[in-house]
C-alpha cells in the first residue's frame, strides 16, 4: 500500500468500474488519478489531504460548471458534470454539518485569540486542514467573517 489512501481507493473503483464496463464512471475516476498523477509527479510527493484538496477543487469545477450550464440551458452538459460530480463526491469524507463547521469556526477563534478581520488568516488556517473536503471554504470564509465582523 502506499501512503495515499485516497489514490489507492481510486485505483480500486477504477478496476471496479472496469469489470462493470460502467465507461461514465470509469472515466471520471480516471480523470481524477490523473489529476492526482500529475501533482504527485510535480510536488513529488502526495498525501490523503492533498489528494482531497484536489478531489474537492474538482468538485468545486464541477459544481461551477452546472451553474453555468444550466443559466445557459445546457442541461445535456450539466447532467454530465452531475454525474462526474457525484462520483467525487463518492471519494471525499463525509460532509460537516452547518453546526459542526460552526464549532470548528468558535474553536479556532477561541484557540487563536482572534478579535478582528486582520486575525482572520490564523482562523482559517486553523479550520482549512479539519474541514478540508469536507465543507465548502467560502461557506466557511463567510462564517469566519460573520464571527469576526
Amino acid at each position: 500500500m502506499s501512503d495515499c489512501i485516497v489514490r489507492d481507493q481510486l485505483t480500486e473503483a477504477m478496476k471496479e468500474a472496469m469489470r462493470n464496463r460502467d465507461k461514465s464512471r470509469l472515466g471520471t475516476i480516471r480523470l481524477a488519478l490523473a489529476e492526482l498523477k500529475r501533482i504527485e509527479i510535480d510536488e513529488k510527493s502526495l498525501d490523503d489531504q492533498r489528494a482531497l484538496a484536489v478531489l474537492d477543487k474538482m468538485v468545486k469545477q464541477r459544481r461551477d460548471a452546472i451553474e453555468q450550464f444550466e443559466s445557459a440551458g445546457r442541461t445535456d452538459l450539466a447532467d454530465q458534470e452531475k454525474l462526474e460530480l457525484n462520483v467525487l463526491a463518492d471519494f471525499l469524507p463525509t460532509p460537516l454539518s452547518e453546526s459542526e463547521i460552526t464549532e470548528l469556526v468558535d474553536l479556532a477563534i477561541t484557540s487563536t485569540g482572534a478579535s478582528s478581520m486582520a486575525d482572520m488568516g490564523k482562523v482559517m488556517g486553523i479550520v482549512k486542514p479539519q474541514a478540508q473536503g469536507r465543507a465548502d471554504m467560502s461557506s466557511i470564509s463567510k462564517i469566519v467573517k460573520s464571527r469576526l465582523g
